[in-house]
C-alpha cells in the first residue's frame, strides 16, 4: 500500500497522469471507488443514456433545488468507475477555443496559452477524422493514446443541419478542433471501432499493464497532511495508501474540493463549521463553480427519417445484435454527428453558443421520448457568468456533497438564453432544414415573447454535466486561487490536482478533452519536465467579429 506516487479518481485527469508516470518508470497507487467498466451499457455508444442512470456506474449527485430554476434540483451524474466521466458520458470530444486558455493565462495560470496547451493536446490524440477534413496537418495528433473519430452522418439530417447553418450565413468549419473553431461541422467523438474509448482504455489498463500503476479499492476520506507535507490518503475503512512522493486528487470537480476540505484545505470558518482543524486557509476551495446549462430544442419531422424507428423493443434489440455482432450499425455511435459553434452578437471575439445535433427527439437520460419522428438540438451559452459553491454536507466522506450552481443568477444568462433561442429557430428555418419539419415540439412556436421563453427556460434547462473551477488554478499570491500553475495545492507540500476543478473559467465545449489534456500537462510538471515546446500556429478568430454576429 505505498508507492511513489497516489492518484485518488481513475478518470480523465488522474488515468491520464497515471500513465505518463508509469511510462516514466515510477510505481503509483490509483485510488478508485467504482468498479469494473465491462459490459455493454458503458461500451456501446449508442447506449450512453444507461450508464449516467445506473447506481452501479453514477455517484447520484444532483443540486441543491436552483432558485433560478424554479427550486428544481438537478442531477450531476459523476462517473463511478474506472475511466471516470469518460466511461459515462456522452463521448463528444472538443477541445474548447484557442481564446479558452488565452484567458486562463490573463487569470494567472502562466503556462496554459493555447499555444502552450496545443502541444499537449497533439500529445494526446490519434485523430481519425483526416477523410473529411483536409488532413488536420499540424493542428492534430496522429499517435496518442486518444482515438477520436467522426460519425457516417448516413441519417439525412446530419448534412442537412451544417447546410441550414451555412444558409444562414454561418461559416462552415472542416474542423472545429483545428484553426477554426467557428461555424458549423462534423462533429467529433472518442470512439474506435465503434466502441466508446474512454481514459480507462486510452491510458489507465495500458499502464496497468506495464505493472508500475495498481488500482486500489476504496473511498478516500482524506489526505495525510504531516508537517504541511501530503505523505498518503486514509481511506473510510481505515487503510492508509501511502505515497513517497505525491499525491495526486483527481476526484473530479465535485468531489476533490469535498476531499480537499475534508483534508483541512479549504475556508477556514466552513471547515471549522464542521470541526475539522485547519490546514491551509483557501477559501478558493469549492468556490468558482462553472457548468454549461442546456435546451433540447425539439421538432417533428415529416417523413419517418429519424432514429425514432429504433424507439421499440425489436428496434433497439435489433440495434444491439448489430454492434454485438459486427461492431456497426446505429449503436456504434453517440448519435451526435454534427454541430456549431456560433457566436450571439457581434462584439464577441469566439463562439459563445455551441449546437450538438441529434436525429431524435428526445431526453438525455433516455426516459422520454417525444412524439414520434423527430429531431433535436442541444443548444446554451458556453460562458455563463453564474458562480456557485460545493462545500461539505458534514464531516463524514461517505455524505454527498452539497452542490450549488447557482444557474441563471445573473441576468445575462436570461438574454443569451433567449438569443440561443432564437438564432435556433432561424436556423432550422433555412431551407435544407425546413423542408424535413412538420412542426415545433418544444417550446412550441406559439411561445415568442421574452416571458414565455423565460419560463420556459426555468422549467426546462439542464445541465450538460460539465461542472468545473472548483480549485482554481493561479499565481500563489492571488488569494482565491487554489493550486498554482504547476497544479500544486498553495499551502501544502506533495499534493497537486489535476482534473476539471483546476480550470480557471469553463472552456467552449464539452469538458472530456480539456480534463484530459490537464493531466497530460500536469504529469509534466510532477516529474520536472520542461514543458512542450509552445506553438506558433495561429486561430483563426472571425474577422469582423467587432461588427457582425456571422
Amino acid at each position: 500500500m505505498n508507492a511513489d506516487y497516489v492518484i485518488v479518481g481513475a478518470g480523465s485527469g488522474g488515468s491520464a497522469v497515471a500513465y505518463r508516470l508509469a511510462e516514466a518508470g515510477h510505481s503509483v497507487l490509483v485510488v478508485e471507488f467504482g468498479g469494473s467498466d465491462a459490459g455493454p451499457f458503458i461500451q456501446m455508444p449508442g447506449a450512453l443514456s444507461y450508464p449516467m442512470n445506473m447506481k452501479r456506474y453514477d455517484w447520484g449527485l444532483e443540486s441543491e433545488p436552483e432558485p433560478g430554476l424554479g427550486g428544481r434540483r438537478l442531477a450531476t451524474p459523476r462517473g463511478k468507475v474506472i475511466g471516470g466521466s469518460s466511461s459515462i458520458n456522452g463521448m463528444v470530444y472538443v477541445r474548447g477555443h484557442a481564446r479558452d486558455y488565452d484567458h486562463w493565462a490573463e487569470q494567472g495560470a502562466d503556462g496554459w496559452g493555447f499555444a502552450d496547451v496545443l502541444p499537449y493536446f497533439k500529445r494526446m490524440e490519434h485523430w481519425h477524422g483526416s477523410d473529411d477534413a483536409g488532413g488536420g496537418g499540424e493542428w492534430r495528433g496522429s499517435d496518442g493514446p486518444l482515438h477520436i473519430s467522426r460519425g457516417k452522418r448516413e441519417n439525412v439530417l446530419f448534412d442537412a443541419f451544417i447546410e441550414a447553418g451555412k444558409q444562414a450565413g454561418y461559416p462552415v468549419t472542416p474542423d472545429y478542433n483545428g484553426q477554426q473553431q467557428e461555424g458549423f461541422g462534423a462533429m467529433e467523438a472518442t470512439i474506435y471501432r465503434g466502441e466508446r474509448w474512454s481514459a480507462a482504455k486510452a491510458y489507465l489498463k495500458p499502464a496497468m499493464k506495464t505493472g508500475r500503476v495498481k488500482l486500489v479499492k476504496g473511498l478516500a476520506a482524506r489526505v495525510v497532511i504531516e508537517n504541511g507535507r501530503a505523505t498518503g490518503v486514509t481511506l473510510v475503512d481505515g487503510r492508509t495508501v501511502s505515497a513517497a512522493r505525491e499525491v495526486i486528487l483527481a476526484a473530479s470537480s465535485l468531489n476533490t474540493p469535498k476531499l480537499l476540505m475534508l483534508s483541512g484545505v479549504g475556508p477556514a470558518a466552513h471547515l471549522a463549521e464542521h470541526g475539522i482543524a485547519v490546514i491551509a486557509d483557501r477559501p478558493g476551495v469549492g468556490s468558482n463553480l462553472q457548468d454549461h446549462l442546456e435546451l433540447y430544442l425539439q421538432f417533428a419531422t415529416k417523413k419517418p427519417i429519424s432514429l425514432f424507428k429504433y424507439w421499440n423493443l425489436w428496434g433497439k434489440a435489433w440495434v444491439g445484435a448489430q454492434w454485438l455482432l459486427l461492431g456497426r450499425g446505429p449503436g456504434a455511435s453517440n448519435q451526435f454527428e454534427s454541430c456549431g459553434f456560433i457566436r450571439s452578437a457581434p462584439g464577441v471575439d469566439y463562439p459563445d453558443i455551441q449546437y450538438h445535433f441529434l436525429p431524435i427527439a428526445v431526453r438525455y437520460d433516455g426516459k422520454a421520448v417525444a412524439e414520434g419522428h423527430g429531431f433535436q438540438t442541444h443548444v446554451g451559452p458556453m460562458r455563463s457568468k453564474s458562480r456557485g459553491t460545493v462545500r461539505l454536507r458534514s464531516a463524514d466522506p461517505s455524505d454527498n456533497p452539497l452542490i450549488r450552481f447557482n444557474y441563471m443568477s445573473h441576468p445575462d444568462d436570461w438574454t443569451e438564453f433567449r438569443t440561443a433561442i432564437r438564432l435556433t429557430r432561424e436556423i432550422i428555418g433555412q431551407p435544407a432544414m425546413a423542408q424535413h419539419v412538420k412542426h415545433e415540439i418544444q417550446p412550441g412556436s406559439a411561445l415568442q415573447d421574452d416571458d414565455a421563453l423565460d419560463a420556459f427556460i426555468r422549467e426546462h434547462a439542464e445541465s450538460a454535466y460539465h461542472p468545473c473551477g472548483t480549485a482554481r488554478m493561479g499565481r500563489a499570491d492571488d488569494p482565491m486561487a487554489v493550486v498554482d500553475p504547476e497544479g500544486r495545492v498553495i499551502g501544502v507540500d506533495g499534493l497537486r490536482v489535476a482534473d476539471s476543478s483546476i480550470f480557471p473559467r469553463i472552456t467552449n465545449g464539452n469538458l472530456n478533452g480539456p480534463s484530459i489534456m490537464v493531466g497530460e500537462k500536469i504529469a509534466d510538471h510532477i516529474l520536472g519536465r520542461t514543458p512542450l515546446p509552445a506553438s506558433n500556429l495561429e486561430p483563426w478568430v472571425n474577422p469582423a467579429w467587432q461588427t457582425a454576429q456571422r
